[in-house]
């Protein structure tokens, strides 16, 4: 009888997480039939998981200039590794010190980076400081401003680091071990659940990332994908509100390019997430917890 209850409960939960894993599924699914379907159809029948008429003019109204798409697609990809693997060590040496017994004042360097989280300085000293240190028209200007970690992460990191065991670093002091050392061949590896977490919240960051281009650049060479669809998606907006469609015929996709932009965004963090889940929750709740 026990064991028939407990493969009773164990379908159920099973039967709820698929049906959740088909919920989380279906917007997802909807927006790319959305892409994929014709503007009069979506005009007529509103957005549908399946569409009356198919059509790829949403995607080809975003490569009407593919070099363009390509070039922000390398830009950004280069910019979110970079940036993201920067943030990371910078972060992860700062959570260091501040999960160490040892160093002298490690709380009140603490207050110190958790006053960022309350405050900022504001836009224009960002702007002022962003143009003084060269950080406008070159590829610097994408990676450097957000580079500057955020607090949230760090704290992550350091109640993390402060869940393992003292001895480990004791040890290797007495064998002779520099803090250094400690930190890249004992600590890090054994901080791989929430490093890769806080490395997501930075590439997402970074991929999602076009106000510093709105800011800091003038050269179109250098602008990332985001900025781009944003434009295009501008461009399409004002063309809609012209009358000269309605003479020619011509209805400009508007919704289907919407959502191609959104397929064409989300692609790369969709196939990333997976390599990183197994350590997301794991690092999160340890991380958060601890301290």
């Amino acid at each position: 009888m026990r064991e028939k209850r407990s493969s009773l409960g164990t379908a159920a939960i099973y039967t709820a997480l698929t049906l959740f894993s088909v919920a989380c599924l279906l917007p997802m699914l909807l927006t790319l039939m959305v892409s994929v379907t014709a503007e009069d159809s979506i005009i007529k029948n509103g957005y549908s998981l399946f569409p009356e008429k198919l059509s790829l003019d949403g995607y080809r109204t975003i490569f009407v200039n593919g070099s363009l798409i390509f070039k922000g697609y390398l830009i950004s990809i280069t910019v979110t590794v970079v940036g993201s693997l920067l943030a990371l060590l910078i972060t992860a040496l700062a959570a260091y010190p501040m999960s160490n017994p040892n160093v002298k004042y490690r709380n009140a360097i603490a207050l110190y980076f958790f006053i960022t989280m309350l405050f900022n300085g504001g836009l224009v000293p960002w702007y002022l400081m962003s143009t003084k240190l060269g950080l406008t028209n070159n590829i610097l200007a994408l990676i450097v401003p957000t580079l500057m970690f955020n607090a949230f992460n760090m704290f992550l990191v350091k109640n993390f680091m402060e869940g393992l065991p003292g001895a480990l670093r004791e040890s290797a002091y007495i064998d002779g071990a520099t803090d250094l050392r400690v930190a890249f061949q004992i600590y890090m590896p054994l901080c791989v659940p929430v490093l890769a977490t806080v490395a997501l919240f930075y590439a997402l960051g970074y991929w999602n990332d076009w106000f510093n281009a709105i800011m800091l650049l003038d050269n179109k060479d250098l602008y990332p994908l985001q900025y781009i669809l944003f434009q295009l998606r501008s461009n399409i907006q004002m063309l809609e509100m012209l009358p000269t469609g309605a003479d020619s015929g011509y209805t400009m996709p508007a919704e289907s390019a919407k959502m191609a932009t959104v397929i064409l965004t989300i692609g790369p963090i969709v196939f990333l997430y997976p390599y990183l889940q197994r350590y997301f929750v794991k690092g999160l709740v340890v991380g958060s917890v601890k301290g």
